[in-house]
């Protein structure tokens, strides 16, 4: 969360500094030249502004969940049979079911283009699969959850991607479903920020 604060400010500083060394520095005439790098400026500074929503799911869900470090995770890019909507996956184990796998989709679109190089297809390089196995994670697949690559040497996890079940967000258009989760992991992913029901009743997603 402190980096995105900081890359807000930076681009800032940029898109004055656009403005105001052509004015104080050199001839109003080179000002066109610095028009390209203010829009990018611009650009980016909107985009660290849409980033505030999804750093703060991340870091509820962190508070809640500690990191586990997962190996040959099940993932895919074309639609997985029990999802309905055509996403990059993810086939984690259901944690009141390990034998059960909850697919677990790239429904944010923010930042996703680094997951996608890397979730591999006949004409993906080993060492760009490499970089998101093992993969770390944290949270409940069945509500929300975060997916990262492991860091250099494998032990700490970074590009951090917040993952969630469209019926655990805060959409009434979608009805919640527990998944036949505990009271417990109910409660817990509430705290999380998830939308979950509030009486636990055995509510399957259609496969």
């Amino acid at each position: 969360m402190v980096t995105i604060p900081c890359r807000l400010v930076g681009w800032g500083v940029v898109w004055i500094a656009c403005l105001a060394v052509p004015v104080s520095f050199l001839s109003p005439a080179y000002f066109a030249l610095f028009i390209p790098l203010m829009l990018y400026a611009t650009y980016r500074a909107v985009l660290q502004i849409g980033y505030f929503p999804w750093s703060i799911n991340i870091k509820r869900v962190l508070q809640q969940y500690p990191w586990q470090l997962l190996h040959d995770v099940p993932r895919g890019r074309a639609k997985h049979p029990r999802a309905d909507e055509d996403e990059l996956w993810y086939e984690i184990p259901n944690p009141d079911k390990p034998e059960e796998g909850v697919p677990l989709l790239f429904l944010a679109n923010m930042r996703v283009l680094w997951w996608v190089r890397r979730f591999g297809t006949n004409k993906t390089k080993p060492e760009l699969k490499a970089q998101i196995e093992p993969l770390w994670f944290a949270g409940d697949p069945r509500f929300y959850a975060v997916v990262a690559a492991p860091g250099r040497g494998g032990d700490a996890p970074r590009r951090l991607h917040f993952l969630y079940q469209r019926s655990a967000r805060w959409d009434t258009r979608v009805p919640t479903t527990d998944w036949n989760a505990t009271p417990a992991a109910l409660d817990r992913a509430r705290r999380a920020g998830a939308r979950v029901p509030e009486d636990v009743t055995p509510h399957l997603p259609s496969t």
